[in-house]
């Protein structure tokens, strides 16, 4: 009897740790203390990341990988990192970005293989947006997205952080713009890694709670959700003639490790299973060794990575999900 086939693999692949933004619970709020900005020689080149997922490819059921920084859209020429993904024909090759370079480059990025691309946009009043991101300009993500529409950048996700007393009462705003945008939504709970940690219980807002608000005013009809998702999405109906999809990603109150497949490396080569556990083995050395026996080890290497992932009786506290290294650094 054959033993049935491993869960495919997702790959959240860091290409800079630099970002533009100051988001206060993604990065430090001064760049003097930001342990990210490394130096170019110490990230890892395009030809090295993508033999990672060619090996990667070659030894695993690799069905995603996505982009991420910092913010992806500051490495220079990033166009052609994704033209060499696209080459090892990824079934889902996307873009994490703060959205606001996405005007000027969404349409090479298309041309060069991009399938679709997440935007973090965590308010859609603009002095809240600029205290929120350290000054960034909601209109540059606006015109972002709708440049990534006309590039076929499709389907278009949008990424909220919501925070209680800073943007939470803009959840039924946020929803009703993506819906007649046809915009896929994703409300994300505050996780306490980086400097959110210090401030977590006070701006936490469980997913429950955004899901209640959501209720109040659209008809919500939950969608099947595929072992080790980790956004519960539910089918939005404002009830005039408006209707798409909303999901909740919950990992701190309705935690989905049991089924989770998704393994990280970082701009500098650190392997991670879990953005809960301390970085694993730097593999840079590897990446720069072509022979068999480094590719062996890359695959061990990898395997050993994701096995590390948390248990059931890890999860379900805000505690347990608490990491010092800030999200910019990690590539959520």
């Amino acid at each position: 009897m054959t033993s049935p086939p491993s869960p495919p693999l997702e790959l959240r692949l860091s290409v800079t740790d630099r970002c533009q933004l100051r988001c206060r619970y993604c990065a430090p709020l001064s760049r003097a203390s930001d342990p990210a900005a490394r130096r170019r020689g110490e990230i890892l080149a395009y030809e090295e990341l993508a033999r990672f997922v060619r090996l990667l490819g070659a030894r695993f059921r690799l069905s995603k990988v996505r982009l991420t920084g910092g913010e992806p859209l500051l490495r220079r020429d990033v166009a052609t990192l994704v033209r060499l993904l696209a080459a090892e024909g990824i079934p889902d090759l996307a873009l994490t970005t703060n959205g606001q370079l996405l005007p000027e480059l969404a349409a090479e990025l298309a041309r060069a293989g991009l399938r679709r691309v997440n935007v973090s946009l965590d308010s859609l009043d603009e002095r809240t947006y600029a205290a929120l991101t350290g000054g960034g300009r909601l209109a540059r993500v606006l015109a972002g997205l709708e440049a990534a529409r006309r590039a076929g950048l499709s389907p278009v996700k949008l990424n909220t952080v919501v925070l209680r007393g800073v943007n939470d009462r803009e959840v039924v705003a946020l929803a009703r713009f993506a819906l007649a945008e046809d915009f896929t939504l994703r409300f994300l709970e505050l996780m306490p890694i980086g400097p959110a940690r210090e401030r977590h219980a006070e701006l936490f807002v469980p997913a429950a709670e955004v899901r209640a608000r959501l209720a109040e005013a659209f008809r919500l009809a939950p969608l099947a959700r595929a072992p080790g998702a980790s956004s519960g999405e539910y089918l939005a109906d404002d009830g005039r003639g408006r209707h798409g999809r909303v999901g909740l990603i919950a990992p701190v109150t309705e935690p989905f490790c049991a089924g989770c497949r998704r393994l990280r490396l970082s701009s500098t080569g650190e392997l991670a299973g879990c953005l809960a556990r301390a970085a694993g083995p730097n593999v840079r050395a590897l990446l720069a060794d072509e022979s068999p026996r480094a590719a062996e080890r890359l695959a061990a290497l990898a395997a050993g990575e994701l096995a590390r992932k948390r248990t059931r009786a890890e999860t379900g506290a805000a505690g347990c999900f608490a990491a010092s290294r800030p999200m910019v650094a990690v590539g959520g």
